[in-house]
């Protein structure tokens, strides 16, 4: 059977996970931490101590003992392995490892040959164009793969939030995953480079936030254990509040309501222990990164919505109004309960207090057309940009647009610098 009668792999490259499967399924195959661990025991050895063919069969065994995922955070506490994270705040910095990474992704997951299958990749916004020849190089030359097509994800994202049956390819990304948040305009499909705003924390850093707030009170967590636990609780308890002073007060006022208990097991020595949960579930969110940054940290004090009105300010003025109606959320991060309520709420003050400080200096006393703000989110929001990938997969001009391997061959990696533009 032709390749273009198989589904394509999708592959959707996150700091913190990675999601793969097939082309047409609504969800991914698997969610896997984008990890390996690697066996490093032989290079503490040299060739003449222990032979020139010993060494070189070392190191050809140590290419091939290597885990990712969950089975490679569960070799941390092993000596002779150690973790590398090959993407650090969505670009990919090991490639190496990446490669072993797909390897792994391909034929241990999936269980599918990639030969017989169109690949779909996706990289961040303001990726350097060098890192789309790297994976072509690696697609093509380590993989043989017949089709190629590496997407934005701000774009998959936002063909993964459409509400209704005409889709709209213009409006907001707002992409917070693990390592990064990204505020994205897109129009008609195409970025608007010159207005993306990109925000070093994410959602590591709220697991950090947790961790600190924890270890400040004293909690009986293992340190070994300490930064899985924060990233559970930040996952399962934490929450998004209207206004901080009264959810102090609310916490204050009622603990057996509001504080809650978590109980695990020390992962090395098995003994059960128990810690309290309370300001930690609506501080992280609402200082670490997206509504109140500035009480935190003097690195970094613009709030969420005040970056996502600046990306939208900065864009071209035909296209303002069609972005603040579609602003799409995108990723792990904005998962909490009542973000979306929140993020549409601070926007929409930012918004009419402008539209008012206009027609009080214009002194005409006619009133500006109400400007709508709608922030969408929908069900694949968490893995949205691998499911706009399985949709842009699925439709009958995909194959036309990927880069085939007869081109790699005529033109070389540089031909993945640029992709066909094609409509969803």
């Amino acid at each position: 059977m032709d390749a273009t009668g198989r589904p394509a792999v999708i592959i959707d490259n996150g700091t913190g996970y990675t999601k793969v499967g097939f082309a047409g399924n609504v969800e991914p195959c698997f969610i896997i931490p984008t990890v390996v661990a690697v066996n490093e025991s032989f290079l503490g050895q040299s060739a003449p101590k222990i032979g020139t063919a010993a060494y070189h069969n070392a190191g050809v065994m140590a290419d091939l003992d290597f885990f990712i995922g969950e089975e490679a955070l569960a070799k941390q506490h092993a000596s002779a392995y150690s973790l590398s994270y090959p993407i650090r705040q969505g670009q990919i910095e090991n490639w190496d490892t990446m490669e072993r990474f797909w390897q792994q992704c391909l034929f241990n997951y999936l269980r599918c040959d990639p030969e017989d299958h169109y690949m779909l990749l996706t990289e961040s916004p303001l990726t350097a164009p060098e890192n789309r020849e790297y994976m072509g190089e690696i697609m093509f030359e380590t993989f043989n793969v017949p089709g190629l097509y590496i997407a934005t994800q701000a774009v998959l994202a936002l063909a993964a939030g459409y509400t209704s049956s005409k889709l709209e390819m213009t409006g907001v990304v707002v992409d917070a995953g693990d390592g990064m948040t990204h505020v994205v305009p897109v129009s008609d499909g195409y970025i608007i480079g010159s207005s993306i705003k990109s925000i070093p924390v994410a959602g590591r850093d709220l697991s950090n936030f947790v961790q600190q707030l924890m270890r400040d009170q004293y909690e009986p967590v293992p340190p070994e254990d300490s930064l899985d636990v924060s990233r559970r609780i930040k996952e399962m308890y934490c929450y998004t509040c209207a206004d901080i002073v009264k959810e102090f007060g609310k916490h204050d006022k009622e603990p057996a309501k509001y504080v809650k208990q978590w109980k695990g097991n020390n992962s090395k020595t098995g003994a059960p222990f128990s810690c309290e949960i309370g300001y930690e579930r609506f501080l992280a969110p609402e200082i670490e990164v997206f509504f109140s940054p500035e009480i935190y940290s003097s690195d970094f004090t613009t709030p969420l919505p005040e970056i996502v009105d600046n990306c939208i300010q900065s864009a071209p003025i035909d296209s303002r109004r069609a972005l603040y109606k579609n602003i799409v959320l995108s990723g792990g991060s904005t998962m909490f309960k009542d973000f979306q309520r929140r993020l549409d709420r601070d926007i929409k003050k930012r918004v009419d207090a402008r539209v008012s400080a206009s027609e009080s200096k214009s002194g005409s006393g006619q009133r500006a057309q109400a400007v709508e703000v709608n922030v969408v989110g929908h069900p694949m929001q968490r893995f949205a940009v691998w499911f706009g990938g399985s949709l842009l997969a699925s439709t009958p001009d995909f194959y036309n647009a990927c880069h085939t391997k007869a081109e790699y061959a005529e033109y070389g990696s540089s031909m993945c610098r640029l992709n066909p533009v094609f409509k969803v």
